[in-house]
């Protein structure tokens, strides 16, 4: 099948306008989930009394569903983003507050909902809409000064940080918070402002320490760690010793046997000790090129709302990966995060999809004032002389 510049049909307009190297490459991942989630999960839906293939079945389907999503979202405008971004928020919100009074508690936490026989986790979706209003919001307070912009975003923040921490969920609080501060800062807010907010995170950081035993002993664990420990970390860092360069072999690890969680938030560790170094290091390089990639448009970009959209979209998915394979590495605490379209996860993989797809729609091509301007022309009287239509 070919498509036609000339077709002006909605297909046709996003597939010449859309960033295919970045579509491209967050298929990979998509892909690479699925292969991965069959080396990964078989083990672990054994040892749980389910068929061998439950979770990779599982994911089979979420990724089906979170490739179609992701296309979809991808060819809205920014302003059906806005629109969708204030919607998805508003629906997400008023779902977590259903979880804190009708939501099951699963180790002292409730942060899902159970809705026709699946399970929900509205946080995942509550943030790339909230990235989308934060930067709209922090971008109006450079526009119009006469709007309580800032007191908005704050708002949106304290609102979504609130409902975490009441879960609690201090992960996902954390990774809101760097982010918000990112765009923050970057939008070109007071230093004084953003140094006073890093402070305040400081200080979360540090009641998280105090209020939570599981965070006190992640963080005790990590910072003075103890021989021999058996962890789900230290088994995991364990792997990539095991895997060495080229890995052991597709279905020759033993991690996926050990730990519980091998196929959700440490199957980064299964890829270290199946496939090898070379196969980690090829996935970060794929997360490294959507991010760096989502950041050379909005250093490009002219809106101030397109330019934090994108950075805080980009963010908020970097972070997420990054933090997962960091905890995998042993570079950080035990966070219970997934890494984006590679770990099995209805909520997460669907949510990830419509961030990835958010950052599609606001990276495509448009034309607009600034990028019709005409170029100079810089040639000889004799060529300017014989620029137009041709008499014969």
């Amino acid at each position: 099948m070919q498509i036609s510049r000339a077709d002006g049909s909605l297909l046709a307009r996003w597939w010449f306008t859309v960033d295919r190297a970045l579509l491209g490459s967050v298929l990979v991942l998509i892909g690479a989930g699925v292969v991965l989630s069959l080396a990964a999960s078989p083990a672990v839906a054994v040892k749980k009394g389910l068929a061998p293939f439950h979770f990779f079945e599982r994911h089979l389907v979420y990724a089906a569903i979170g490739a179609a999503v992701l296309i979809a979202v991808s060819m809205l405008t920014p302003r059906s983003v806005r629109r969708l971004s204030l919607l998805l928020f508003a629906s997400a919100l008023a779902a977590m507050t259903g979880v804190l009074l009708v939501g099951d508690e699963i180790n002292g936490a409730r942060r899902w909902l159970r809705l026709a026989g699946f399970s929900l986790q509205p946080s995942e979706f509550a943030k790339p809409a909230f990235v989308v209003l934060a930067a709209w919001a922090l971008a109006e307070a450079g526009r119009r000064r006469e709007m309580p912009a800032r007191s908005i975003a704050l708002a949106l923040y304290l609102a979504l940080a609130t409902l975490l921490v009441l879960q609690p969920d201090v992960g996902q609080t954390l990774l809101v918070s760097a982010v918000w501060g990112a765009l923050f800062f970057v939008s070109g807010q007071s230093l004084l402002a953003a140094i006073g907010l890093a402070g305040a995170g400081g200080a979360g950081i540090a009641a998280a320490y105090l209020s939570y035993p599981h965070v006190r002993q992640r963080i005790d664990r990590f910072l003075a760690p103890v021989s021999g420990d058996n962890s789900q970390t230290e088994r995991a860092m364990q792997s990539f010793g095991e895997g060495g360069f080229l890995g052991r072999g597709p279905g020759e690890g033993t991690i996926k046997s050990v730990l519980p969680d091998a196929h959700t938030d440490f199957i980064f560790a299964v890829v270290a000790e199946e496939f090898g170094i070379v196969a980690c290091l090829a996935l970060l390089a794929l997360f490294g090129f959507v991010v760096l990639r989502a950041l050379a448009h909005a250093a490009r970009e002219p809106d101030p709302f397109l330019r934090l959209a994108i950075t805080g979209l980009a963010a908020i998915f970097g972070l997420q990966a990054l933090i997962n394979m960091s905890v995998n590495v042993g570079l950080a605490p035990a966070k219970g995060m997934t890494l984006p379209f590679i770990s099995a996860g209805g909520s997460s993989t669907v949510a990830i999809a419509i961030t990835v797809g958010l950052l599609l729609a606001l990276t495509r091509q448009r034309a607009d004032a600034a990028r019709l301007k005409m170029p100079r022309f810089t040639g000889t009287p004799r060529q300017l002389a014989n620029v137009g239509p041709r008499r014969t």
